[in-house]
């Protein structure tokens, strides 16, 4: 028979134990949010997490740039990348991304080898300031009946006021009656001329022009037109092809708009512009809406030009922004580059990681 100090020295183990469990319980929850937290602050660099290509045709160029920026004051550093389906490569950033830097994950995928749905997970780690892994998500289906010659449209680098065309062929292998019914795009730059080839015994060819107007404006092309076909899965009916060049303005100037990263108040940052011409140029002035930015203008004549941009930060932080413009010897239009600086207080004050904490400007 237990004593009575026997029994209540049970009861006292056994709420202990409750105890124990009930806290255990309690602590649970909060490590699994301290976790999912840890992880946050890496995936609110990026823009976006996840995207559907849709239906696309086979061999044509899949590929998609997931966005990112440091918005912490540390420096961030992606480690590794790692796929879920070898039909898919990632290409990720090597360097240190500082604050405000900004960069890429591409995802390529390889729509020659691989048919049909594709749902990949491209799990991305960083190892600085803290461990942490972002899963971005790209899905697809890759059709078998429908191909596509070159699997872009590449325009190359083409110059502002020229007219370019370029050629791609489709074929499509099943119904004797499969049409392509319209070109959509969004571009108005773009337009396009489908030529029906061959047809029989099940299938299809057509030649497609795509045309670059001679007023395109200057900048990269990149972007894509869907085929309309008369497929009745509204899904499979729309077929996206890439468009990819530039358009080379007489003079551009490089980068533009033009971010300085971030400054200590009270001192100095200089950045490179780099201002380029298809023939030898002489810049006449250069002027900033904003006296901090100062840039000078050179003395010779050359094709290629670097303009040095020094800011001079007071003692206040902040962003700071102007407009520089630069008049050349020619009759081309003045360039106008958009700047701006982060100024930060000097001492501990700023970004900090924390915990996605970090504010985006």
């Amino acid at each position: 028979m237990k004593t009575w100090m026997s029994i209540i020295g049970t009861t006292m183990q056994r709420n202990i134990w409750i105890r124990a469990w009930i806290a255990a319980l309690v602590v649970l929850p909060l490590t699994i949010s301290t976790a999912a937290l840890a992880q946050d602050w890496a995936k609110n660099m990026f823009k976006h997490t996840s995207h559907d290509f849709g239906t696309v045709a086979r061999g044509a160029k899949a590929e998609h740039c997931f966005s990112l920026e440091n918005i912490y004051l540390e420096d961030a550093h992606i480690a590794s990348a790692r796929v879920s389906c070898g039909c898919t490569t990632p290409e990720v950033p090597a360097q240190i991304l500082k604050t405000w830097d900004k960069a890429e994950v591409v995802a390529r995928v390889d729509t020659r080898a691989h048919l049909g749905q594709k749902d990949v997970t491209i799990s991305v780690v960083f190892d600085k300031p803290f461990p942490a892994e972002v899963q971005l998500h790209i899905h697809c289906y890759i059709r078998s009946d429908v191909v596509v010659q070159p699997g872009a449209v590449q325009f190359g680098t083409v110059a502002q006021g020229a007219k370019s065309q370029q050629k791609v062929t489709i074929s499509y292998a099943g119904r004797n009656d499969w049409r392509i019914q319209s070109v959509e795009c969004a571009n108005p730059s773009l337009s396009f001329q489908t030529i029906e080839v061959a047809r029989g015994g099940g299938l299809v060819t057509y030649d497609l022009l795509v045309t670059l107007a001679d007023n395109a404006p200057p900048g990269y092309i990149r972007d894509q037109f869907y085929l309309l076909t008369n497929d009745a899965n509204p899904r499979a009916a729309r077929v996206p092809v890439p468009v990819e060049g530039v358009v080379q303005a007489p003079i551009a100037a490089h980068p533009s708009p033009l971010y300085m990263g971030t400054v200590e108040a009270g001192k100095s940052i200089t950045r490179q512009l780099v201002v380029r011409g298809t023939v030898p140029f002489r810049i006449v002035r250069v002027e900033s809406t904003n006296p901090r930015f100062r840039c000078a203008a050179p003395t010779v004549a050359g094709a290629l030009h670097l303009l040095p941009v020094t800011f001079e930060a007071g003692t206040g932080a902040g962003r700071h922004t102007g407009r520089i413009t630069i008049d050349t010897d020619t009759s081309a239009t003045p360039l106008v580059v958009e700047v701006s600086v982060d100024v930060m207080a000097s001492g501990p004050a700023g970004k900090s990681v924390g915990w996605a904490t970090g504010n985006r400007e």
